[in-house]
Formats: structure tokens, C-alpha cells, sequence
């Protein structure tokens, strides 16, 4: 049975019965470097929060991907991860995954000074919607996972965006529990923001990608 069947199950009906199975694990050990750093306290968490989004988000493969246990392990993995030690739902309002096997296009809209509206066919690695999607190519989010090294990972940087447009917009700031957590990360993502885009605009090398200069959002 398919990993996303048996965590609906599970987590929806019968959530005090569930079992991370081994060879889930074995996913996750084989394609996440970081899940093998984690403390076995931490590994419990990640596993409670990963059953908790596969069971209520949908998942679809497209461009001929067929979903596979692995590929959804190793999505959810990333994605949780990234919010293991966050309190409640994972991202309450994602809705679904869209994957494909490798980068898509996609139709980009662009305004002039003027209001007039130009349409330009892009690729990309992955995007997220305000409605609550996140849309990946698989492969670039498995070479995103392997090396933890490189600056350069996609579902975290899309599901990161999920998290910034919590709010509703997507500015670089998501939703702030109090005024002086406001207030920290704006301080934080400003200091991080100028070194990265005096760095990109220098052309010199840095451990984020130089594309997260393009503004605060990014």
C-alpha cells in the first residue's frame, strides 16, 4: 500500500497507532544527509510531522512522474524538516505537492509602467502558490536533498515561501506571532539580505545562492 494511504489512515483515524515503518527510514536515511544528524528525539518529531502532511496534503505526480513511496518521503522529509520543532499543523495552509520528473515552464506575467501585460514562458525548479500548492521537479529536489553543501536546495526554498505567504502576501516575512519577533526577523533577514546581494552583486561567492538577492522574498 502507498505510503500517502496508509499515513491517512493512520493519522486521520487511528493516530495513536502509528508506526514509522523501516524501510520509510531507509528513504530518508539513503536520501536525506541531515535526517542521519538528527538525534533520535528529533527523528520521532520529524517522523509525527511528516505523517501529519502526507495525510493532509495531496500529492500528484505529472509530466508521466509516477508517485513513488521514495519520492514522497523524500519531498515530505525536506518540507519538514524545515519546521520540525514548529508547533501544530506543518503548513496549515498547503493543499497540495505537484511534482514532475525534471524542470517544467511555466507562463510568467510582467506589468510595464504603463499597465501593459507581457507574457513570457519560463523554466523552473519549483514554485509555490498563495492558494497553497508547491509545484517541484523531482530531480532537482533529490540533487537538492544529497548534497547539503552546495546553498542550493528547492523544497526548502519553496515550502519556505509557504511559510511566507502565511500571511497572505509574499514579502519575505511571514507570519509574526508577536511585535518582537516582528521586529527580530526584520533585522535578521535585512543584516542577511545586504551581505548576500554585496556579495552577488560582486560577483563574489557565498554559501546561498546569489539568486536569493533578487529581493526580500527570495
Amino acid at each position: 500500500m502507498p505510503v500517502w494511504d496508509i499515513l491517512k489512515r493512520l493519522f486521520l483515524d487511528e493516530p495513536a497507532e502509528v508506526v514509522f515503518k523501516e524501510d520509510w527510514k531507509a528513504y530518508l536515511e539513503e536520501n536525506l544527509p541531515l535526517y542521519s544528524r538528527f538525534p533520535s528525539e528529533l527523528r520521532e518529531k520529524l517522523h509525527e510531522k511528516i505523517g501529519q502532511l502526507v495525510a493532509t496534503t495531496f500529492f500528484e505526480g505529472y509530466g508521466g512522474l509516477g508517485l513513488t513511496n521514495e519520492i514522497i518521503l523524500t519531498v515530505s522529509g525536506q518540507a519538514c524538516a524545515f519546521i520540525v520543532n514548529h508547533e501544530g499543523a506543518p503548513y496549515p495552509n498547503l493543499k497540495s505537492v505537484l511534482i514532475y520528473p525534471s524542470p517544467f515552464s511555466s507562463v510568467q506575467k510582467s506589468w510595464n509602467e504603463t499597465g501593459a501585460v507581457t507574457e513570457e514562458r519560463v523554466t523552473r525548479l519549483g514554485e509555490s502558490w498563495s492558494n497553497g500548492t508547491v509545484v517541484l521537479a523531482w530531480d532537482s529536489v533529490a540533487r537538492g536533498a544529497h548534497n547539503i553543501f552546495d546553498g542550493r536546495n528547492v523544497a526548502f526554498h519553496e515550502f519556505a515561501h509557504q511559510l511566507d505567504q502565511e500571511d497572505g502576501s509574499s514579502d519575505g516575512t511571514p507570519f509574526p506571532h508577536s511585535s518582537e519577533a516582528y521586529q527580530t526577523w526584520g533585522a535578521v533577514l535585512s543584516e542577511g539580505y545586504d551581505k548576500l546581494w554585496e556579495k552577488a552583486n560582486k560577483g563574489k561567492k557565498s554559501f546561498l545562492d546569489p539568486y536569493g538577492a533578487t529581493n526580500h522574498a527570495e
